[in-house]
């Protein structure tokens, strides 16, 4: 009778839990920043502030590595054909290179000054890295197979900034304000080959694959600038909510979200008229945006309340609002355990999200008051055992009890009908 009221009890909570939870809470030694994920071997890197990348295990959410760089660490980005990391020092000025299999520095590059945006060129293999600066505005270029600089692109007369890649024009497009303009690099020869005017001061961008166009939030004018990529021309200005920020794209729905950091909510542009479909109430001080192709849901991290909202990118409607810690600043996708890792600058620490959708997915009928459920005694767990209590939260170190374990989802099913869940009675 106890264990079928413990099993009654954990499949109710979690049948009522059919999206997005906070699966655990990673402690840092400092406040994190920006993150980047490697695909390769399922690592999420966090850079901690002062001079250091801490390498997080995607599988068993542990921190495996704490690797030393330059300090001032400030942006990452993922080289998926080298299996390498680049981190950005503002401080020094300088990209530390980080083997992705070894995690162990493989190289530091010298900038001109003052790195913001890292972007990467899939096509050709190569990091391009904005440097801010009044006296030394440019673009560096760096190879991703030597690690060496091939290239500086001079940006006269204003500060170059965020930056997004247009993948079908094999371009990127690089925001300079004061004044304003987006400059078109093209990638194959790194030449300047346009540029765009544009009304205010770019604050962060994305890319429209479907309609190759590319975005660009205006915060002194409560806008968003669209640019076609094709022909180079700015074709929309579309008004949005107060002091827009963050930008994502959704290439499933083919639509643009900006996260309006003075209106406490999020417009929803469709990606073909250019104009606002949407808009989602969210928490205080809406800070950076993602989107989670695997469950077609938009990630709103908001800097004033401490918590992320989930947005359905099918309806647009709020689907939960979960607490993290304190100043979500970033967040980063995990697609092989489909988790959302936020860095919490204020609280040194990183909030890990899970969906159902890889999680348990057990039956909420009741079971009969005369039915024992049959338990597995163990003294130990298996390999690559994943561990729920009763409540359906993940246990990782358990004592002695009664547990619910599953194995994770395999790299070719990722589905909940495919994923066993077992009950067990761990002794020592």
């Amino acid at each position: 009778m106890k264990y079928a009221s413990v099993l009654l009890a954990a499949s109710c909570l979690l049948s009522a839990v059919k999206a997005q939870w906070l699966e655990t809470t990673i402690q840092l030694p400092a406040g994190p920043g920006p993150l980047c994920y490697n695909s390769r071997e399922n690592k999420v890197y966090c850079v901690i502030a002062g001079s250091a990348v801490a390498v997080i295990s995607g599988s068993s959410n542990e921190v495996i590595a704490t690797i030393p760089v330059v300090t001032g660490p400030s942006a990452l980005c993922y080289n998926s054909v080298a299996n390498s990391v680049f981190c950005a020092s503002h401080d020094a000025d300088t990209l530390t290179v980080i083997d992705g299999l070894t995690d162990s520095v493989v190289g530091v590059v010298s900038l001109v000054f003052w790195p913001t945006t890292l972007i990467y060129d899939s096509s050709d293999n190569k990091i391009y890295c904005t440097n801010c600066s009044y006296l030394y505005s440019s673009v560096t270029v760096v190879d991703g197979a030597s690690n060496a600089v091939v290239a500086v692109i001079a940006v006269l007369d204003g500060l170059p900034s965020v930056a997004c890649y247009d993948s079908r024009d094999n371009r990127v497009y690089c925001a300079r304000s004061l004044p304003n303009y987006v400059l078109a690099i093209d990638c194959a020869t790194d030449s300047i080959v346009d540029s765009v005017a544009i009304g205010g001061a770019p604050e962060n961008s994305c890319y429209n694959a479907t309609d190759n166009k590319a975005y660009y939030s205006d915060f002194d004018r409560d806008v968003v600038d669209v640019i076609d990529c094709g022909t180079n021309q700015l074709i929309a200005t579309v008004p949005v909510g107060g002091f827009p920020r963050a930008l994502c794209y959704n290439y499933r729905a083919n639509k643009v979200y900006c996260a309006n950091g003075d209106s406490d909510n999020v417009s929803v542009i469709d990606g073909s008229s250019d104009s606002v479909v949407a808009t989602v109430t969210v928490g205080n001080v809406p800070w950076i945006l993602l989107y989670n192709r695997a469950n077609n849901k938009v990630y709103c991290a908001n800097l004033g309340t401490d918590d992320v909202t989930v947005i359905d990118g099918s309806s647009n409607s709020v689907l939960h609002t979960i607490a993290v810690g304190d100043r979500p600043v970033a967040l980063c996708h995990n697609p092989a355990q489909n988790r959302v890792y936020v860095s919490n600058s204020r609280s040194a620490s990183i909030s890990v999200l899970r969906d159902s959708g890889g999680g348990i997915e057990e039956s909420p009928k009741p079971q009969a008051p005369s039915h024992k459920p049959a338990a597995t005694v163990m003294r130990s767990l298996p390999p690559g055992a994943v561990v729920f209590d009763a409540m359906g939260r993940r246990v990782v170190n358990p004592r002695p009890g009664v547990y619910f374990v599953r194995a994770e989802p395999s790299a070719v099913s990722r589905q909940p009908s495919a994923v066993t869940v077992r009950k067990v009675i761990l002794q020592r």
